[in-house]
């Protein structure tokens, strides 16, 4: 893989641990600013709605600039908003923080995602988003962890400047690594790529997406109290559940990202029965502590597999629109990351307790599976090695 390809990782690295280490910082972000824990938890929503809007609109926007340029300017936006949140004692400027962070993040992402694709085979798609999607679970391992435990030692306030420092070392490297026009730049016109959207395999893979990762979302964003009300966790191991969850997560999309490009069925259909599964026995058996552990390694590992896997099919199926299909696959997944949060905000307010963001989790990739056998005409998988199309059995 190209080493500009793990540069930004590194930024995405930084943005990962930005949309991610409220999961930790919740409870103390609500105590700081006086909201309650669901109010805090819309934050983690707000970012996710972020970009469900920025992820297409900026595409539209970026698609006429050098792709150097669109990835300099986003990462810009995003640190100064970050230095707007750490200083805010504003609960509704922090949240307005949010929605600007998640649409330079969307604007970031949805350009890397086609300059990663740019720079690899062909039929490596797969391995491209693995390798950029690593910085997001690497967040997920170092630092929303890192981001708590800075949390717990200072405040939360501490945590958005480290984000804000994060951003720098790739907003310095990216003008001396990524070329403006990444081989194999090719411009397509915005109204073909508009037609391109309109493909049936496309639609219901994106829709596959927003499910799962609201499925991962609806629980990881209530991870801290549920660890610590139910899970039997002291407060001081949040950090290590966090990073539990980030370790089995890494691990996930580096698998994934080996064996998705030739084997998709077994990875999406085995894949996302074992998820749905697991979510459900999690529900079950949170309150022990030995399989509560267990269970938040193991679904880092499915959640984040199926949902890598995912992207990369979207890519397969959008090739007629290589900017806009990862913007549409950043923007439903990020529609699972905004309705994640809230329908676990809604279950834990109507007083169902904190497992009941669990077992939501288990419902939304249940009616995924439903979705994917009812659509499974119109939903071949691509394999990446070769033109074929397998049917999705």
């Amino acid at each position: 893989m190209p080493f500009a390809l793990y540069l930004l990782g590194l930024a995405v690295f930084a943005q990962g641990t930005s949309e991610f280490m409220l999961a930790g910082l919740g409870p103390d972000i609500a105590r700081d600013l006086g909201v309650s824990l669901p109010a805090a938890g819309a934050l983690t929503s707000a970012y996710a709605l972020g970009m469900v809007l920025g992820a297409p609109l900026t595409a539209l926007l970026s698609m006429r600039w050098p792709r150097r340029f669109a990835l300099l300017l986003f990462l810009a936006v995003f640190l100064l908003v970050h230095v707007v949140g750490a200083v805010t004692d504003s609960f509704t400027v922090l949240l307005v923080s949010r929605v600007v962070g998640a649409l330079a993040n969307a604007g970031f992402l949805a350009v890397a995602l086609v300059t990663a694709v740019a720079m690899v085979p062909p039929d490596a798609k797969g391995r491209a988003t693995s390798a950029l999607l690593a910085g997001v679970t690497l967040a997920c391992v170092v630092g929303v962890p890192a981001g708590a435990w800075i949390g717990q030692l200072w405040d939360w306030r501490a945590a958005f400047w480290s984000v804000a420092l994060l951003a720098v070392p790739a907003l310095v490297a990216i003008p001396f690594s990524v070329p403006a026009d990444a081989p194999g730049h090719g411009r397509v016109g915005v109204r073909q790529e508009l037609r391109a959207l309109r493909s049936a395999r496309l639609l219901l893979t994106l829709l596959l997406g927003a499910l799962v990762n609201g499925a991962t979302f609806c629980t990881f964003t209530y991870l801290a109290p549920l660890s610590t009300r139910i899970g039997g966790v002291t407060q001081a191991w949040v950090p290590a559940v966090l990073a539990l969850f980030g370790l089995g997560s890494f691990v996930g999309v580096t698998v994934s990202g080996r064996i998705a490009d030739m084997r998709p069925v077994s990875v999406l259909a085995g894949g996302g029965v074992a998820l749905c599964g697991g979510w459900a026995l999690f529900a079950v058996v949170a309150g022990n502590t030995a399989a509560f552990l267990v269970l938040v390694f193991v679904q880092g590992v499915l959640s984040f597999g199926v949902g890598s896997a995912l992207i990369s099919q979207a890519l397969y199926a959008g090739e007629d629109a290589p900017t806009l299909a990862g913007a549409c696959a950043t923007a439903a997944f990020n529609v699972g990351a905004a309705v994640g949060p809230w329908a676990g905000g809604v279950t834990i307010g109507a007083g169902w307790g904190l497992r009941s963001p669990v077992a939501v989790s288990a419902l939304l990739v249940m009616i995924a599976l439903v979705s994917a056998g009812a659509g499974h005409r119109v939903w071949p998988v691509r394999q990446g090695s070769g033109s074929t199309l397998v049917e999705a059995k």
